[in-house]
């Protein structure tokens, strides 16, 4: 089996290069993306290096970022000009391999593997690729090289900005092992603390450790982190030709009884939105629109749709914007059936926006959601619910047509 040729790209201070790029009079300036002072929420969300070389942190706030660096330029976050270039940039990847898996906004890993006979080995296409982003979309790129996930990661980390790496099989050790251990992929404040009292403080000691030792301390994650110092990281590159066929998930139904009061309808839509949120979830995809279907018990049918302000998956997020399209655009007669579908999908995750405050509240609520997931998975649908489900036995048990997943040939069928 021919080895991997896996590339790792991670956008330069990104936030921060994007402000730059749209208002050039703060090149060179110390800058920083800052969250709503107004809300409570002034905290550093990124910095670029003007701003990192005077200490100020992702994280700091904004009297703390101004006593580090006097004169520093804030600026509010703009999420609609991150998710353009961050479009933008996967564009790009795209040419070189439809083997593209985000991380983030900012960060992709590329399997290069099949396009080195068209465009040279995997050093010769990051440098490729950093190129055409500077050129072509006035943002730098870091691109670490290497023949699995974990250490095209970490190379990418190495050296920035704007840099190429590489993490040849053949000596690994000699420049991952040195590092430190908290550099790892997945090794987070409190795995990193296990380790250091355990006298484990370099990759190259967590590759050494004994793997049944690190079970005991770590559990499962133990065992695959000493996979991953060890070089051992099989796992594949997603296809993006496959997520990109998924257009749209929903589902619909229709009652056993005309739906009177909002008390009915919240219960219908809690149903529908709770089984659409955990199918975005099992296909790994947040969205963008939220589109409501109602028909009434004369048969008419009205649709309608909204954009979420932040995009995400939560049955929370995706039941408040179908419910307010509701109110706003039902005729008043009793309704009859309901559809709820998630539209504008984008493979992307949370953890990119983590740090912005409404974001990070619904990180929070996407993990509860995920929680409730797995018991439901585990011990039956009914196992969970909402308060709001045991007011009304009927509705709450509808069982929803099945997920609806509508692809590009749908259009032709």
């Amino acid at each position: 089996m021919n080895e991997r040729i896996i590339l790792h790209s991670d956008l330069n201070n990104f936030y921060a290069s994007v402000e730059c790029l749209y208002h050039p009079e703060y090149r060179g300036k110390p800058l920083a993306v800052l969250g709503d002072p107004e809300a409570r929420h002034g905290i550093v969300l990124a910095k670029n290096y003007e701003a990192k070389n005077r200490d100020v942190r992702t994280g700091d706030p904004k009297w703390m970022a101004e006593q580090k660096c006097p004169g520093i330029v804030f600026v509010p976050p703009h999420y609609d000009l991150y998710m353009k270039h961050s479009r933008l940039v996967r564009e790009i990847y795209s040419e070189y391999t439809d083997q593209v898996e985000p991380y983030g906004l900012d960060e992709c890993w590329l399997d290069v593997t099949g396009s080195t006979r068209l465009f040279g080995s995997g050093k010769e296409i990051a440098d490729k690729i950093r190129k055409r982003v500077k050129s072509e979309l006035g943002v730098s790129v870091s691109v670490g090289v290497s023949f699995n996930k974990i250490f095209a990661k970490l190379g990418s980390d190495l050296k920035k900005p704007d840099a190429t790496t590489v993490i040849e099989s053949d000596r690994f050790k000699e420049v991952v092992w040195p590092l430190p251990v908290k550099e790892l992929l997945y090794v987070g404040r409190a795995t990193h603390n296990k380790l250091k009292r355990r006298g484990i403080f370099t990759i190259g000691d967590l590759a050494n450790s004994n793997p049944e030792s690190l079970k005991f301390w770590l559990g499962k994650m133990g065992i695959v982190l000493w996979q991953f110092a060890n070089g051992l990281d099989t796992s594949p590159v997603s296809n993006i030709g496959a997520k990109s066929l998924i257009k749209t998930v929903g589902n619909s139904t229709t009652a056993p009884r005309d739906l009177i009061s909002d008390e009915d309808i919240r219960i219908t839509l809690t149903v529908l939105c709770e089984s659409v949120s955990a199918r975005l979830r099992e296909y790994g995809f947040i969205c963008r629109t939220v589109q409501l279907g109602i028909r009434d018990n004369e048969l008419e049918w009205t649709e309608r749709q909204g954009k979420l302000e932040i995009p995400n998956r939560t049955a929370k997020s995706i039941f408040e914007l179908a419910f307010a399209l509701f109110k706003k655009h039902a005729n008043g007669k009793p309704v009859r059936s309901l559809s709820v579908r998630a539209c504008d999908l984008e493979p992307v995750d949370f953890m990119q926006l983590s740090l912005l405050p409404e974001a990070r509240r619904l990180e929070k609520q996407e993990e509860l959601e995920s929680a409730v997931d797995g018991l439901r998975n585990r011990f039956g649908h009914f196992s969970v619910q909402r308060g709001i489900m045991l007011t009304d036995r009927k509705l709450s048990e509808l069982d929803p047509k099945g997920e609806h997943i509508i692809h590009p040939m749908s259009y032709f069928n």
